[in-house]
């Protein structure tokens, strides 16, 4: 039976988790802790892809040594892994280590090893919990629970608007609608994607660099997200900040014009065509077949309107300051299709809070699976 401590230890766990400030992709975010005789005498995270994962990290760090372990109790928030990747097994790490008792929040969603881990562990001897904090857990890694369930990458779409539910004013002037606390609330959501995406009128209009700036990750694995920029006329010019940045460069568009030389670290890429734009579910498919976890939108209302009509979104961020932009200004989304009352898009609010002297707003929109 779980007991109260078991409950708090997890949620130390869940906590360790959550610690880096960018992004393990193409890996989940996982967290362990070990106790014994109710003491933590180890603790992990797993930082960057190619690191060690959370449970070997949590066993190095054991301050009582092996015979401790022995009676040891290891709390993990994603099952171990059962298969050699950058790195071996850490089922086999807690096998060899012979801990009494594992606590896992949830099971792994990649098929290649989801329950196998909890058997290879039980076949050892090894006393098995699963499903403890397991909604906390999965919130941790929406992105690889809905690559590895549905071969898509969980987005977010991120948009900055005024009182008046405005985006930009008429003539395409957006920067800055809301204060520098909000600004870098932005970059942290940055550091967490996998991906930002964004669509070529953003481009043309904001000449935008979609990188993460003023973060340090405190372990030297800084890492640019992918940036995709949706041009399905290849509009955008060579000369463009977005493309000039480090890290790599997505152009998703409908035609590749050979007379355009894009940097070295941009990738052309051309998708099929769908009611006029690109099409947008098979760049994210394309995306997922990557190994991308997370998408960050950050575009204009006809991007926005397009991903939100083809249920593409799965959590919008709304920052709304303050201030008020008139009714000529342009609006979050384009929606031409929406009549009547009965065709509203419903979402759920699950945050909101001040940032600065501006207001976070998150939404769920009713479709979202994930």
């Amino acid at each position: 039976m779980l007991s109260e401590q078991d409950y708090t230890f997890m949620a130390k766990a869940i906590q360790l988790a959550s610690t880096p400030i960018f992004s393990p992709h193409p890996n989940p975010r996982v967290g362990c802790v070990i106790v014994t005789a109710g003491k933590i005498i180890g603790q992990g995270f797993h930082a960057y892809a190619g690191g060690l994962h959370a449970e070997v990290n949590a066993l190095n760090n054991a301050v009582d040594g092996v015979d401790s372990l022995k009676c040891a109790t290891v709390y993990v928030t994603l099952e171990p892994c059962s298969h050699h990747g950058k790195t071996p097994p850490c089922a086999d790490a807690l096998v060899k280590a012979k801990v009494k008792r594992v606590v896992i929040a949830m099971l792994d969603p990649n098929p290649i090893v989801s329950g196998s881990s909890v058997t290879r562990l039980k076949e050892a001897g090894i006393e098995v919990d699963v499903g403890l904090l397991q909604q906390q857990a999965e919130l941790l890694n929406r992105g690889f629970i809905k690559r590895m369930k549905f071969g898509m990458p969980w987005v977010r779409t991120k948009i900055a608007m005024s009182l008046d539910g405005r985006t930009a004013m008429a003539n395409g002037e957006s920067q800055w609608i809301t204060g520098a606390e909000a600004r870098r609330d932005v970059q942290r959501l940055r550091a967490l994607s996998d991906v930002i995406l964004t669509g070529s009128g953003t481009v043309l209009v904001d000449d935008p660099q979609m990188t993460v700036r003023d973060i340090d990750d405190g372990a030297g694995k800084f890492r640019q997200p992918l940036r995709v920029v949706v041009d399905g006329q290849l509009k955008t010019d060579v000369t463009a900040s977005i493309f000039n940045q480090s890290g790599k460069t997505w152009i998703a568009t409908l035609k590749n014009d050979l007379a355009k030389h894009f940097p070295d670290n941009v990738a052309v890429k051309s998708y099929a065509e769908k009611s006029g734009h690109v099409d947008l579910t098979e760049v994210l498919a394309d995306l997922a077949a990557n190994e991308i976890n997370e998408v960050q939108v950050e575009a204009g209302a006809v991007l926005n309107g397009v991903l939100l009509a083809e249920k593409l979104i799965d959590e919008l961020v709304v920052y709304m300051a303050p201030v008020a932009m008139g009714d000529m200004a342009r609006g979050l989304f384009h929606l031409p299709h929406l009549h009547e009352m009965k065709d509203r898009i419903h979402f759920s609010t699950n945050d909101v809070r001040c940032v600065g002297k501006d207001i976070r707003l998150i939404f769920k929109p009713s479709y979202s699976q994930a």
